[in-house]
């Protein structure tokens, strides 16, 4: 006997735009697949923008993708409503804490010294333009850099070396066996156009069984179950995370991915 599926009241809410760099219709465009697979299940699906959310209490499972402050203290305080991604995993993808997690559970990321240069993130939020992702060729440019940062008010940022090797990026979902990986110099996908520093992907040999491994596990010691990032591959197939984030858009595997996460929500009943 096919069991019967509880019909749920499910809320969406959409990221603010200043976070979705590049990205708008695309991050709107997972949720809306989202939510056609949940309504199509029999569930009572309602999607808003972070910006216009209030008290969001009579709802069974919350999806978020919000980042403001204001949305995530809102979140934090419902107590007997489960929401996905959590609102203290999401806070700790800022940059900054992200890499004490990333400490804590020993995932492989880059040096911090190296000899082809170095990145300089915003380390207090997700980027949120262009400008909070800089690379430097030198020391000296590095500093520049900083001075610049800190002009725009940003004290709080975090410094890594470049790694040479391919640049791949994955998605996952928690529990339901979702991965993917892509190359993004294949298909030409670019926020802001930073991956061609790598230049074209070799496709160099690696485990994908364990980058899926390692990134699972971080993704649990954040605390987010719907995830995505950047790793590099090198030339002997070791790799480094060197980005980590709570909801990509997800726009290479999009329907395959809005299956999973609607699975996901329904296993919140």
């Amino acid at each position: 006997m096919e069991l019967e599926v509880r019909e749920m009241r499910i809320l969406l809410i959409q990221r603010a735009e200043r976070f979705s760099p590049n990205s708008v219709e695309n991050d709107k465009a997972i949720l809306q697949a989202v939510g056609a697979r949940l309504t199509a299940a029999g569930h009572q699906v309602d999607m808003i923008s972070e910006l216009a959310l209030n008290e969001p209490l009579a709802y069974d499972a919350i999806f978020t993708m919000g980042r403001e402050p204001e949305t995530l203290q809102a979140l934090k305080a419902l107590k007997s409503v489960r929401v996905i991604n959590r609102p203290e995993g999401i806070d700790n993808c800022a940059r900054s804490k992200l890499e004490a997690v990333m400490a804590q559970t020993r995932t492989p990321v880059p040096p911090k010294e190296g000899p082809d240069g170095y990145w300089l993130k915003r380390g207090d939020a997700a980027a949120q333009s262009r400008d909070d992702v800089q690379y430097a060729a030198t020391k000296a440019e590095l500093a520049e850099k900083i001075r610049h940062f800190e002009s725009r008010g940003i004290c709080d940022y975090v410094v890594s070396a470049h790694v040479v090797g391919d640049v791949v990026k994955f998605y996952g979902v928690s529990g339901t066996g979702f991965f993917r990986y892509y190359y993004p110099t294949d298909d030409g996908q670019s926020k802001f156009g930073d991956e061609a520093r790598n230049g074209l992907a070799h496709h160099y040999p690696f485990s994908a069984a364990q980058l899926q491994y390692e990134v699972e596990r971080l993704a649990a010691a954040v605390g987010v179950e719907v995830f995505g990032g950047d790793a590099i591959i090198r030339s002997d197939g070791t790799f480094c995370v060197i980005d980590f984030n709570d909801w990509p858009s997800f726009s290479r595997c999009r329907e395959s991915a809005a299956t999973a996460i609607a699975a996901l929500i329904e296993g919140c009943d």
